[in-house]
């Protein structure tokens, strides 16, 4: 029998698990897997930074794109997949992104190389890209009203808080096992949800018959690769003004400018450009964006920090992320109660801020820092995320059509996942950048051989300084201090970026309510009841 909606399956039923309780629980099991992903990795780069056979050599080029490889194949095809589901049915969709995700989760855990690891990552993420869009979608079916609002709210709390617990989970894992096992970790969970969801969930009925739009793909994930590769390209070179760097990034940035003339032209586009004219559809879109851009990139600077300057193993690592993930589940459900009572902007200006004010902690970090004032400043981010992930998720679903909840879903994740992919690449080659400048003087002295892996990160500098021994040491010192001026100065991009969001939101989303989109057609079906339309 399917789990679909009907009369007996009530949020309000008492005293027995639902039936919408269950689907809701099924798909966000199908969540936290494709969002723990964006981060799982984080934990391990240290160890894939170290030589065969604990890890795979990997240089800080390599470790950026092992992470952004799967990031950039997630947001360059959810507006695709967003379609897709739209015309063949999510539950489709949804089930061939999951068999496809535990198939390379498997491909990815025995990598014999960085370029193998990074390949089988954007496969995962290609397969990431069928499986969020139809999650959305599902909840914003099954629910109605006022209970849409809480789904939402929950959905939110598992997309934020999984990308905390990824690096728990895989410090835990870690711990005991080879860095393979933060991928097969998914395996398990694949194998539970894949038959839960061929059971107990029914399809769609509609059928959404636009075409898709590969031109328009095409131009999109060209053109944010371009920006990628040549963000990293320019930390691995130490340098912004090579063509090497500033060449692809400037294509990416007309690829992305061709991208949005051809959107505005087409019939049918991937991305309806015309929902930015929605001030609250675009400043939600703005905050999503800056807050992964801030999380992520932080995140991947953090875990070094814990590891390689606080000398903290993979497992210790993780539980020093938990408060992130703790103050993630508990405030976001209790974010709509607040965005009733205040509006969407307050809540979501304030979550922006706190991040902003997370960053700025991280900032102020040292190398003898206590570790009770790290999980202070991530108990604060977690809270930013919850207020903003919530508020402008409910706004960006508010502002389309309820017949395209995949595309929402999709557009929703295309800049959270863009993002976090610009974080990463940004704030990773900031510090790279920062810390080869200050540290390479100091190795001059070594022979060209071992120059090489010392400079490639903070952790080939300790290995390579500790293998050494003697003299070599009193650089130790000097290559803490490197690497903490280059994550306080990333640390700052971050905070000013957040603090940037913040402005932005407040200048243009709606004072007081969820708006929806301006044209008559697209005015249906809020996820939050309580919120009239006063977009002007």
């Amino acid at each position: 029998m399917n789990l679909h909606e009907g009369p007996d399956s009530s949020p309000g039923s008492a005293g027995r698990i639902t039936r919408r309780q269950i689907i809701l629980a099924v798909v966000l099991l199908a969540v936290l897997v494709v969002s723990m992903d964006n981060s799982i990795l984080y934990v391990a780069l240290k160890t894939l930074a170290e030589p065969s056979p604990v890890g795979l050599a990997a240089s800080q080029g390599q470790l950026q794109w092992a992470v952004d490889a799967y990031i950039v194949a997630f947001a360059g095809l959810l507006l695709s997949a967003g379609v897709v589901g739209n015309r063949v049915g999510h539950k489709r969709v949804l089930l061939t992104g999951l068999t496809c995700f535990g198939v390379f989760s498997a491909l990815s855990a025995f990598s014999r190389n960085p370029g193998e690891l990074i390949a089988c990552r954007a496969v995962l993420g290609i397969a990431a890209a069928l499986i969020m869009p139809p999650t959305l979608a599902i909840v914003t079916r099954v629910f109605p009203g006022e209970a849409r609002a809480k789904a939402i709210g929950i959905w939110s709390a598992v997309v934020g808080a999984a990308t905390a617990l990824g690096p728990i989970v895989a410090g835990a894992l870690l711990g005991s096992f080879w860095w393979g096992s933060v991928f097969l970790v998914n395996v398990p969970v694949v194998a539970v949800v894949v038959p839960a969801i061929w059971l107990g969930v029914s399809d769609s009925p509609e059928r959404e018959r636009r075409r898709l739009d590969p031109v328009g793909v095409a131009l999109a994930t060209a053109g944010l690769v371009g920006i990628v590769y040549g963000v990293i390209r320019a930390g691995d070179l130490d340098s912004w003004t090579t063509p090497e760097a500033y060449a692809p990034i400037a294509a990416g940035l007309v690829l992305l400018g061709a991208f949005a003339a051809y959107e505005h032209r087409v019939s049918q586009p991937a991305l309806d450009v015309r929902y930015f004219r929605n001030k609250g559809f675009t400043s939600s879109a703005v905050a999503l964006g800056i807050l992964s851009f801030a999380m992520l990139g932080a995140i991947f600077g953090m875990t070094f920090y814990i590891q390689s300057i606080k000398g903290y193993s993979a497992l210790q690592t993780g539980v020093c992320l938990l408060p992130l993930a703790v103050a993630t589940i508990l405030f976001a459900p209790r974010a709509p109660a607040l965005v009733r009572r205040f509006g969407t902007r307050p809540v979501t200006v304030a979550g922006l801020l706190l991040v902003a004010l997370a960053m700025l902690g991280l900032a102020a970090l040292g190398s003898t820092t206590t570790i009770w004032y790290f999980e202070l400043i991530m108990f604060v981010f977690g809270t930013g995320i919850a207020h903003v992930i919530t508020p402008t998720t409910a706004q960006m679903v508010a502002a389309m059509p309820a017949d395209q909840a995949g595309t929402s879903s999709a557009v929703n994740n295309t800049f959270r996942q863009v993002g976090g992919a610009l974080g990463t690449a940004v704030l990773g080659s900031i510090l790279s950048t920062v810390y080869r400048s200050r540290i390479s003087p100091d190795l001059k002295l070594l022979p060209a051989s071992l120059r090489v892996s010392a400079e490639s990160s903070i952790t080939g500098t300790l290995q390579v300084l500790r293998t050494i021994g003697g003299p070599a040491r009193a650089y130790i010192m000097p290559a803490e201090n490197a690497f903490m001026h280059g994550m306080r100065i990333a640390s700052t991009a971050g905070a000013i970026a957040a603090f940037a969001a913040a402005v932005i939101v407040f200048i243009l989303s709606p004072p007081r309510e969820v708006a929806r989109h301006d044209r008559p057609e697209l005015r249906q079906d809020m996820p939050v009841r309580a919120m009239a339309d006063t977009d002007g």
